[in-house]
């Protein structure tokens, strides 16, 4: 696909956040192109984690991630959004009165306002420096289907949410789950972190993995640790050591920059006119990285942008309850 495409609004990145900005602006009023450089709708919480539950986003007590994906695909239909997936937002212009936005596959967008929600780039896992070549045979990055791994020896390597995440997630379908960690604490949310020392997975903290053996898969890792090395016997591998997004668009842009993360004020706003943010992307004195964070400042930025792209619509929405 290629060409051009106008809208009130394009926005970058199509994960829970711009999702949720995407039904907002449709309720304002406003047409939407969302371009995202993954193939499928739900950012990285469809890709990584899909089975995963979600405890707080207001009004479910649980919710399974790729069931608030869909609600979220549901809630944003009646905008009538253009989506543009395997889209990379390349270039950048800027005009009096709107903004421009090329990707890498020659399609063109303009319209009346930017708002970034992640979506800058392909994200890449970063590698297990002892997994050598296993990528694909035995080891892996994410577990976006757990009934693979039902019956396997896993071994879980980090020490953030996502690691702590799949490990609750397999215990109950593994033969054993084993956690190496470099370091005692847990960059995990508290809760979990309490759920996983209640559970029966194995947990070796201050570990790193030494060496992964194995003829056409893995089959033996070694792990070091204060009393010397560990030889584990492994099926599977899953390294949950974070990943590394692209943001080499965002240098080019110009936009100001905050700890690898785009600046904004309290209304959502950027350091480029008609340019906005919102969701984990963004960041300012407070920041709080959460799913329900990301929809309420998304829901900021398209009431702030809406008088810039409507001059007839204030910036206060009426109830949604009204509209019906």
């Amino acid at each position: 696909m290629s060409g051009e495409l106008a809208a009130d609004l394009v926005v970058v990145g199509a994960g829970p956040t711009g999702l949720y900005a995407t039904y907002y602006a449709g309720f304002r009023g406003l047409s939407v192109v969302v371009v995202d450089a993954l193939d499928q709708l739900g950012g990285q919480m469809s890709v990584l984690y899909p089975e995963k539950p979600v405890f707080d986003v207001a009004g479910f007590p649980r919710v399974r991630a790729q069931d608030l994906v869909d609600s979220l695909v549901e809630q944003a239909a009646p905008a009538e959004p253009t989506y543009l997936l395997g889209h990379d937002a390349v270039e950048l212009e800027q005009f009096d009165d709107g903004v421009a936005v090329t990707t890498d596959r020659g399609v063109r967008i303009r319209a009346g306002a930017l708002l970034i929600t992640g979506g800058m780039g392909r994200f890449t896992p970063r590698p297990l420096p002892a997994g050598g070549d296993y990528a694909g045979r035995g080891l892996r990055y994410a577990v976006p289907r757990p009934a693979e791994l039902t019956g396997r020896d896993v071994l879980i390597v980090g020490g953030g949410d996502s690691a702590v995440d799949w490990a609750l997630c397999l215990e109950p379908l593994a033969a054993s789950v084993t956690l190496v960690h470099r370091r005692d604490a847990f960059r995990a949310h508290e809760r979990s972190v309490t759920e996983l020392r209640a559970s029966s997975v194995r947990l070796l903290t201050p570990f790193e993995v030494h060496d992964v053996r194995g003829d056409e898969r893995v089959a033996e890792v070694d792990v070091s640790g204060p009393d010397g090395v560990q030889t584990l016997r492994v099926d599977e591998i899953v390294a949950a050591l974070g990943f590394k997004a692209d943001l080499a668009a965002l240098s080019s842009w110009g936009i100001g920059m905050s700890r690898r993360h785009i600046a904004v004020d309290r209304s959502m706003r950027t350091t480029l006119p008609r340019v906005f943010a919102a969701g984990d992307i963004t960041d300012f004195e407070g920041k709080v990285r959460l799913i329900s964070v990301g929809f309420g400042e998304a829901a900021l930025a398209v009431n702030n942008l809406v008088p810039l792209v409507r001059p007839d619509l204030p910036v206060v929405p009426g109830h949604s309850s009204d509209a019906a």
